[in-house]
């Protein structure tokens, strides 16, 4: 999706440019600057990836986005509103929802069992294992439906903990669309997979991203040049560069970055 036409769509929805904005977002560890005034802009309804060589602050970065991190100087804005101050949770029941963060995945129990539980907790319930199996079974069906937009149909009734490692990134994210997020963050959602799971999730966050604004971090280039509408490089903590893959892959001062750590 263009710039332009992302702005006509965002302009005639009547919805905000820019879901998630940060200014000069910094944080120190004792002297060292992980995350060096960094600011950055997700435009509503795109996939937005940060990537950079190893130790650039892009997971502290994260971090601090999704409040795992308080920063040392700066601030973060999401829909509007300034959430630098926030919790991890309050910045969640937000609608900014780090994937894997807050997706309830229970190793022995289904799989249909643990979406049904997330869909439960979006509702506002409390998880009542205890409750009757009439008042459960009132989720089924909106847990298929999420169960089979990640493509884990044939899967309802296995063991979480059964799963191949690519079909459990499936079941986390399929957690997290219980909430109905307006913003999803992945954290390297391909990291230790093999080309057909890296496939598979690629066309996942593809089908996925309808109406929805997804940030991630990612260190297989494919991946980003495959999907991401803007890319920000991020290396020793600052912004380098930012753009489409095409601009931000000829960028020279990109390619010295990378040198001799292509894969991040």
């Amino acid at each position: 999706m263009t710039a332009g036409v992302q702005d006509q769509i965002v302009r005639g929805s009547g919805v905000a440019e820019y879901i998630l904005e940060t200014e000069g977002l910094t944080k120190e560890f004792r002297g060292f600057v992980a995350v060096d005034g960094v600011k950055l802009s997700v435009r509503t309804g795109t996939i937005h990836a940060l990537i950079g060589p190893n130790g650039a602050g892009k997971t502290t970065c994260f971090n601090l986005l999704t409040k795992f991190l308080q920063p040392t100087r700066g601030t973060i804005r999401f829909s509007g509103r300034d959430i630098t101050g926030l919790s991890p949770a309050a910045v969640a029941r937000l609608g900014l929802v780090r994937s894997f963060q807050i997706s309830a995945v229970f190793p022995h129990l289904s799989v249909l069992e643990n979406v049904r539980l997330a869909l439960q907790r979006s509702r506002g319930n409390s998880f009542d294992f205890w409750r009757s199996e009439r008042v459960l079974h009132r989720f089924d069906a909106r847990a298929r439906e999420l169960l089979a937009d990640v493509g884990l149909s044939d899967y309802v009734n296995h063991t979480a903990v059964e799963l191949p490692y690519g079909r459990k990134r499936a079941l986390e994210i399929a957690t997290t669309l219980a909430l109905d997020p307006p913003m999803m963050l992945l954290d390297e959602p391909t990291a230790g997979m093999t080309h057909e799971d890296v496939d598979r999730v690629v066309a996942l966050i593809r089908r996925i991203r309808g109406g929805r604004t997804i940030l991630m971090v990612e260190h297989n280039l494919s991946v980003v040049e495959g999907l991401c509408d803007t890319i920000t490089v991020l290396t020793r903590g600052r912004v380098l560069a930012e753009g489409d893959y095409a601009s931000v892959s000829r960028n020279p001062e990109v390619m010295t970055a990378y040198l001799g750590d292509v894969d991040g």
